[in-house]
């Protein structure tokens, strides 16, 4: 590190304007953020930066958490840590496969052969998408991201991210998708990944199964229906809102003791429509309130259906295919008549024809009872969540193992949590699993499930014998490459074999950051230097998905957490306090925002953000942040200006002694405040002293600071010590301005430099002193301010009195003031000062 005066440089006018480039470019070629992999595991701080979504562009929301992680690289680089803080891109997934088709006006058909010489419409239209092959779509992806991730690049740059651009990682490239499959076989041969036939919560839209992080309720529009089911003894009513599943029925439910069914179980009923006969059976979940407090099973309405389906071990009567359509063919044991009138149509409109056919037959009793209800959604999804029967591969992760709960939970207690509270999300969301994590998707731009199975001499598939890669082989795409033991050529023949046609989900692979960022099973020396890491930044509503995923593959494969501490960062919220997002169009681009105000304006808005907490976006505090940064310049001129200490010249004075003394509180609130990540405090303390710092004490002091002697010697050291203190406060939020101003008489990088310590300040003053001395001279100013006098004007005679009078240095004051005559006189109470205008 580098800390050494040399004869000032100061511009003589100078700006903010163009920082940005300079500073940019200097850091690159000086490497001034390259991370030091010669320092052991105890001299590092590792960073497992959150790779952002490469769809689009970057947002005020992304500037805001971002600028918190930077905020505190920066102050463990200062305090003589080698800082690994890497960068990723997401660029995998569905974010991106919606905006390449939307821009390139395409969608995936993986039954089309590759065509190499193929180009997208010149006029794409996101309406009528034209099919191209996967290998095509996926070239599509690749070429898109690449253009946006360039843009993010420049985006980060011009903000000030510290990262260490040579550790930059995409979750689609080379090693992320060996780690992802790597780790997928591991768990596979441990037991803990698994394929299952299940019911699968199910998106239409995107055909593809959805994992139970991934939901989110929403407020959806239905009605009731009152349907009569016929017994031999009785018609019994049930209420449904999915009338349309009538042929998927397997059963009616009651509690057991509801006696208003009691003697109805063991029994069975016919459906209306169908005359299919079922059981009617009891059960706990059944609710005696709701509805007629009897309802129908259908395979498959919603979760609850599953739960009763799989506890009663009722038959499936499956009618939903993926694309959220009735089935062709009725399930077994259904008459083709009325189902015939159902195939091929939408929920909506066999709802329609089936609630018309009720009406004809009889058996819908009164009119439909519309409600508003919270339905299940895919979160980025546009239809509510069907329930289809597939096949799906999944990790284990405590939903059904209570021993593992315990030991995931046993980690959430074990991570330190910034702020404390967030925890709670963290065990609520363990404690409510109710299955495994499923982490296979049917989709098309991702990393493919890394394996293929024999095919039986039918031509059928074994999923109970999978054929898996040797890891050396990593990365694999088993749609285009064989198995070992098999060639091209027995691809979906009898006896040959097929691939899975799987990717999986993001979170599969983003669950794996730490490993990617740090070179698991690739770079050894740099993976003992980093992990387990020290700090995963993220937002709070990801706990459920990015941080617990990261934890569930960390414990099965290290048996440890992946990071020792997690700093959570709240949302932005719009001028109607609903959080920002680009799926609801309420975001603000930030590169308007940088080039107005200048990018330490708006880290400066960020860092009042405090962690977890949610926070408006505001112009106000970027505007005043802007205010301090121009403020930085003019005053550190000022002090400059003063010109040389002697270089063994001492503190000696008073007031000088006071303000050290303050700064050195300050310095050492300001740290106290990174250690706990509460940046936001430090940044506070800080700000609160350099304006008191240039309204009270430059003041006091210039006049001084000006002369010959020991005294002006005292006051010179004095503020070029104190700039040298505040430059370094200030640099984690403001890297652009107090780089520059550093480098107006300092040798190397302020980022470079020791983080200040109070020991380094001179001991023996009393704050006090300073205080009391700026509110007596700002009593005299405000006298010459009622006069309606200019604050150079002359004071003929001020008299203080107060207990604080005791504490004032005369001779600053009365310079400062143009004070004539100053009398300190005795007395109590409040400090008072009066005022004579010459």
């Amino acid at each position: 590190m580098t800390d050494q005066p040399r004869t000032p440089n100061v511009p003589a006018k100078p700006s903010l304007d163009g920082l940005e480039d300079k500073w940019v470019r200097v850091w690159e070629d000086a490497g001034t953020y390259r991370f030091d992999r010669s320092k052991s595991r105890a001299e590092v701080y590792s960073i497992d930066t959150p790779p952002p979504t490469v769809s689009g562009s970057l947002h005020v929301g992304h500037v805001f958490s971002y600028t918190h992680t930077d905020a505190v690289a920066r102050y463990q680089r200062m305090r003589g840590r080698a800082v690994f803080y890497p960068m990723g891109w997401d660029d995998n997934g569905l974010p991106t496969e919606r905006r390449v088709q939307n821009y390139f006006g395409v969608r995936c058909d993986p039954s089309l052969p590759y065509d190499p010489a193929f180009e997208p419409p010149a006029k794409p239209d996101p309406k009528r998408q034209v099919p191209v092959s996967r290998r095509n779509f996926i070239e599509l992806c690749e070429r898109l991201t690449e253009v946006d991730e360039k843009a993010f690049e420049e985006m980060w740059r011009r903000v000030g991210l510290s990262v260490d651009w040579n550790h930059l990682y995409t979750t689609i490239g080379d090693d992320s998708r060996a780690a992802s499959q790597r780790a997928f076989l591991r768990n596979l041969a441990r037991g803990e990944a698994y394929l299952s036939e299940a019911p699968t919560l199910w998106d239409v839209t995107f055909r593809t199964a959805v994992a139970q992080a991934e939901l989110e309720d929403r407020e959806h529009p239905g009605a009731f229906y009152k349907i009569r089911f016929h017994g031999d003894e009785r018609p019994v009513y049930i209420e449904t809102t999915r009338p349309e599943l009538l042929p998927a029925c397997v059963a009616l439910v009651a509690h057991p003791d509801d006696e208003r069914y009691r003697e109805l179980f063991g029994t069975t009923v016919r459906t209306p429509l169908f005359d299919v006969e079922v059981p009617v059976l009891p059960h706990r979940l059944a609710d005696p309130e709701k509805g007629t407090g009897i309802a129908m099973i259908c395979t498959f309405g919603d979760v609850t259906d599953v739960v009763w389906w799989r506890e009663l071990d009722l038959p499936t009567r499956a009618v939903l295919d993926w694309d959220g359509r009735l089935a062709a063919e009725p399930p077994a044991g259904v008459p083709a008549h009325p189902y015939d009138e159902l195939a091929g149509k939408t929920v909506f409109s066999a709802k329609e024809r089936v609630v018309e056919l009720l009406r004809e037959s009889g058996d819908l009793d009164g009119e439909p009872r519309k409600i508003t209800r919270p339905v299940k959604f895919y979160e980025k999804g546009s239809k509510p969540l069907e329930i289809v029967t597939t096949r799906q591969w999944y990790i284990r992760n405590g939903g059904r193992d209570a021993a593992q709960r315990d030991r995931l939970l046993a980690r959430g207690a074990e991570l330190k949590w910034h702020p404390s509270y967030m925890r709670a999300r963290y065990d609520n969301w363990v404690e409510g699993l109710n299955g495994d994590w499923l982490i296979s998707r049917q989709r098309f731009f991702g990393v493919p499930i890394p394996v293929w199975y024999p095919l039986d001499e039918a031509g059928e598939p074994d999923h109970g014998a999978p054929i898996v890669p040797p890891e050396s082989a990593l990365p694999v795409d088993p749609s285009a490459e064989t198995p070992p033991g098999y060639t091209e050529d027995q691809r979906g023949k009898a006896g040959g074999f097929t691939a899975d046609p799987d990717v999986m989900d993001t979170w599969a692979t983003s669950s794996l950051t730490p490993q990617i960022a740090g070179g698991w099973e690739r770079d050894a020396d740099l993976f003992g230097r980093v992990f387990p890491f020290d700090l995963r930044p993220q937002a709070h509503d990801i706990i459920r998905t990015w941080l617990f995923s990261t934890v569930v593959r960390a414990d099965l494969e290290h048996g440890s957490l992946p990071w020792s501490d997690v700093a959570l960062s709240g949302w932005i919220l719009d001028p109607d306090r609903k959080k920002m997002s680009k799926s609801k169009g309420n975001v603000v681009t930030p590169i308007a925002l940088l080039e107005e105000y200048g990018s330490d304006a708006v880290r400066y808005w960020a860092a009042n953000g405090r962690p977890g907490t949610d926070t408006a976006f505001d112009t106000g505090q970027i505007k005043v942040g802007r205010r301090l940064a121009i403020k930085l310049l003019n005053a550190s001129k000022f002090v400059l200006g003063f010109g040389e200490a002697a270089e063994d010249a001492a503190v000696t004075e008073p007031l000088d002694l006071a303000m050290l003394a303050s700064l050195a509180r300050v310095v050492e609130e300001a740290t106290q405040g990174f250690d706990g990540y509460d940046y936001t405090r430090a940044l506070e303390r800080t700000e609160r002293f350099f304006w008191e710092f240039c309204d009270d004490y430059l003041e006091l002091v210039k006049s001084r600071a000006y002369g010959e002697g020991a005294e002006a010697q005292s006051a010179r050291a004095a503020l070029r010590t104190a700039l040298s203190v505040l430059l370094r406060l200030f640099a984690p939020i403001l890297p652009f301005v107090t780089e520059e101003v550093w480098s107006w008489w300092r040798e190397g990088s302020v980022h470079l430099a020791e983080w200040p310590a109070a020991g380094e300040l001179p001991s023996g003053g009393d704050p006090a002193v300073l205080a009391a001395t700026a509110e007596a001279l700002r009593q005299v100013r405000k006298a010459k301010s009622a006069a309606k006098a200019s604050m150079r004007a002359d004071v003929a005679r001020a008299v203080v009195r107060g207990a604080d009078g005791t504490r004032i240095v005369r001779d600053d004051l009365a310079a400062a003031g143009r004070i004539a005559d100053l009398t300190l006189a005795d007395g109590s109470g409040v400090l008072t000062v009066e005022v004579e205008l010459a």
